[in-house]
């Protein structure tokens, strides 16, 4: 992303969670996006099956409210579309926006990505993204990966997107999981050009 990208209005980027484990990497994702005063909307997008996940794994439960509850507060620069919706704006490559990042991204996702489905905002958000050459960074959670998981991540690779597994780094030492996620989010946004404060940076042996 270039400086010029960053308006003055903030950027705008598009967040997904679908239905992989790991949704407190995606619960730690949105509070860094709403906090970014570089940011300044986030589109944000929860599959069905990511609702189940974030139930069990965070004990957030429904659709309704779902942004304030992830976030522990009323959000002021998220807006949260249904999946069903495809005429949203985000749908649309003439919608202006710096990139996508689906956090976690399941292997059903990454399917539909890579195969062009586009058969729910998710899917279609990303092939836009896709063919208007924006960053478009697929977090997928899984293992071990079987033969159609991997051509799938070559597909998406080779169509213009970074596959970027959540494997989360431990030289850090984290305290806990909210830690783990909360470094692993750092690693993504700064590679979409979003450095953010308190990011660990490995230095050696200084």
């Amino acid at each position: 992303m270039k400086e010029s990208d960053v308006q003055e209005t903030g950027i705008n980027l598009t967040f997904a969670m679908t239905g992989a484990s790991g949704a407190i990497f995606g619960q730690e994702m949105l509070r860094a996006l709403e906090s970014d005063d570089r940011v300044g909307k986030v589109h944000f997008l929860a599959s069905e099956n990511s609702l189940r996940v974030m139930a069990e794994e965070l004990g957030v439960k429904g659709r309704n409210g779902l942004v304030e509850k992830l976030l522990g507060t009323r959000p002021t620069k998220t807006t949260q579309h249904a999946e069903a919706d495809v005429g949203a704006s985000i749908a649309s490559g003439s919608y202006p926006s710096a990139g996508m990042i689906v956090l976690p991204c399941s292997m059903g996702t990454l399917a539909s990505i890579a195969n062009g489905l586009a058969d729910g905002l998710i899917a279609r958000a990303a092939d836009v993204t896709l063919k208007e050459r924006r960053p478009l960074i697929l977090c997928v959670r899984d293992t071990p990966f079987n033969r159609i998981h991997l051509r799938n991540m070559s597909l998406a690779a080779e169509a213009g997107a970074v596959i970027f597994p959540v494997i989360p780094s431990f030289y850090n030492k984290p305290v806990d999981s909210t830690e783990m996620a909360r470094q692993f989010v750092c690693r993504v946004l700064a590679h979409i050009g979003l450095p953010q404060p308190g990011a660990y940076v490995w230095k050696g042996e200084e």
